[in-house]
Formats: C-alpha cells, structure tokens, sequence
C-alpha cells in the first residue's frame, strides 16, 4: 500500500476507536451547535486531533483542512489532507449507526487517496489515484445500472440550508418516478462508498463541504463511476453539488435534473470568505 494511504489508514482506524469508545455515553457529551440543524459534539474534535496528530508527525509540512479545526494554508501545489473526523455526527447523536470517519489528501488539485472507515461496521474503503478502490482487500466496481427502472439510489436533504428546497424536491419527484427506492441515510462519506461497491446505483446532494465528499469521490472514480456537479462539470468540490453514478445511469440522472438546477445552485463561495 502507498504510504500515505497506510498512514491514513492508521489515522482513521484510531479515530474510529475513538469513536466508537464514546458510542455507549453519547449522553455524557458536551454537544454545542454549529448553525442550524448543525450539531458538534466532542467526539468530533477529540477525532479530529487523533487525525491530525498522526498524519503531522508522519508529514510536517502538510497543510490540513477539517470540518472541526479549521483551515492551515501552504503555497498552491502542496500536499493538502481533508478531514471529516465524524461524518453523521447527528447520527451518531441519536444512536443511529451510520456514521464514518473520512479522510482524503490533495495535491496540485488532484484527489490523490483517499480512506473512508465505517466503525461499526469496522468497514475500510480506500482509493489510490490510478490503484482502483478496495473494501478491505476486494477491488470494487459501481453497478452497471442502465435505466432508472430498478434503480436505488441515495441522497442527502438540505436540512442546514433550505433556500433550495423547490429545486431539490424538483429532483427528488423526478428521480423517483421509476427507481426501486430512494434513501437517505445521513452520511455522505458512506453514501458515496456505496455507490463505489455497487450497495447503491448513484448519489445525489445540495449543498455539501469538501470534506464530506472528497474520498467518496475518489472511490467512486477509482470503481468505474462518473462524479459531476449539477452541470456535468468537475466544480463538485466548489460547488458542493455532487451527482454520481455508473457511466450509464449518470447522464440519465443529469437529464433528469437539469431542468431543476438555478443559477443559485451554481456557485458556492470558497471557504473562508
């Protein structure tokens, strides 16, 4: 294995364990909310900092960006690692068990690898730029889906922001029409792991943060999916307006939405303005 990946193996298996310590006295944390229907507890620093301190010892002169601790800038071009340290926290909250640990490094661009660990499951997914996607050991490949009828697929519903709540309902009514089913299971980083073994047909959501999507993407690359924005660009990162699937349900997925896409759901502005 890449020795980056090994080691954000190794940074999220020890976030996991983590987490899962805490699973059984969710009602002894501290737990404060971020924004609407945005919640943070504890667990998610203590994760993120299990994160960070592995991977900085292993590489000093890496920047990081996580949901929890912020952003660290180095010069364009360097070595960046994006980390959602609990994806699902309200899950987790609740006792619900689908929640994951998400790590993805980037340089000059490129989503070079990218770790999502699910500790309930003690489930791995990896991906290796140009290497494939594994679970555990077996290599994996999205489905060949071709039409919607028989489809499922997941989503996520814009529950922080709303402002696009016509257009997101514009998609989901037109998505249905003719799928086996629809889910939502509360965490993107695992949704788009699905779609990469082939447990889901394609994914769809508004509105997310680099973190929550940058492994996943990767993953689903690295099987044989297409992942796009709402335009069929690559601003998904951007934008935070992911769509994927197989190569042929993708483009009937696109279609299907594209009547349903403003101009308000284009442009996100970068972090930290």
């Amino acid at each position: 294995m890449d020795p980056m990946l090994t080691m954000a193996v190794r940074a999220a298996r020890a976030a996991g364990d983590l987490i899962v310590r805490y699973v059984d006295r969710i009602d002894t944390l501290n737990i404060s909310a971020k924004g609407r229907n945005d919640f943070v507890s504890e667990v998610d620093a203590l994760a993120e900092q299990e994160i960070v301190g592995i991977l900085s010892k292993a590489y000093p002169s890496h920047a990081f960006l996580g949901e929890e601790g912020g952003r660290h800038n180095l010069p364009k071009g360097e070595y960046t690692w994006i980390i959602d340290p609990l994806d699902g926290t309200t899950n987790f909250l609740h006792g619900f068990p689908q929640f994951a640990v998400s790590i993805a490094l980037i340089h000059r661009g490129n989503i070079e690898c990218g770790v999502i660990y699910d500790p309930m499951r003690q489930e791995l997914f990896t991906a290796k730029r140009g290497s494939g996607a594994t679970l555990e050991s077996r290599r994996l490949r999205v489905t060949k889906q071709k039409a919607f009828t028989g489809a499922l697929l997941g989503t996520g519903f814009p529950f922080k922001d709303q402002r696009h709540n016509d257009a997101y309902f514009g998609m989901f009514r037109e998505l249905m029409k003719d799928t086996a089913g629809i889910r939502r299971a509360g965490s993107a980083a695992l949704d788009l792991a699905w779609v990469a073994c082939g447990r889901m047909d394609g994914f769809w959501e508004i509105g997310l943060m680099p973190w929550d999507i940058a492994a996943g993407v990767l993953l689903v690359q690295e099987a044989g999916g297409i992942v796009t924005d709402f335009e069929g660009g690559t601003k998904y990162l951007e934008t935070g307006n992911v769509l994927t699937a197989n190569p042929k349900l993708h483009p009937l997925m696109l279609d299907a939405i594209r009547p349903y896409v403003t101009d308000a759901l284009r442009y996100k502005a970068p972090l930290g303005d």
